[in-house]
């Protein structure tokens, strides 16, 4: 499974900017998908999570109200809406899918693959 995670790019603070992450290498099958980041000198951190079916959407407090996360009707396509960035959301985002672990959706441990990250760069 090879995950292509793009989007990222320089915005002044109070910007926006869309992550798209695309999924491949294994048919069939539809799967729960996340988002962290990390900064430099600190650890990779949850960002949001989108259930199989889209249905259910989990958010770090820090980005609650700001950012969406989104998928594709079909396949293991998600999508990461930031609005009013902050200088303080400067990091490398990865997204990652569970496709054989359900466990907590917050975990790093609890993903079984990983995006190579986009570079996200708020500045004030």
């Amino acid at each position: 499974v090879q995950l292509q995670a793009s989007g990222g790019g320089l915005v002044q603070a109070g910007g926006s900017l869309r992550l798209s992450c695309a999924a491949s290498g294994r048919p069939g099958g539809t799967w729960a998908m996340g988002w962290f980041r990390q900064a430099p000198g600190k650890e990779r951190q949850f960002v949001a999570h989108i259930s199989w079916n889209g249905l259910n959407t989990y958010y770090a407090d820090s980005v609650k109200g700001r950012f969406t996360i989104s998928r594709e009707n079909a396949g293991n396509t998600i999508y990461l809406q930031m609005n009013s960035l902050k200088p303080e959301d400067t990091a490398v985002y990865y997204c990652a899918a569970q496709v054989y672990n359900s466990a907590n959706y917050a975990w790093t441990n609890s993903y079984d693959y990983w995006g190579q990250g986009t570079l996200v760069t708020v500045s004030s």
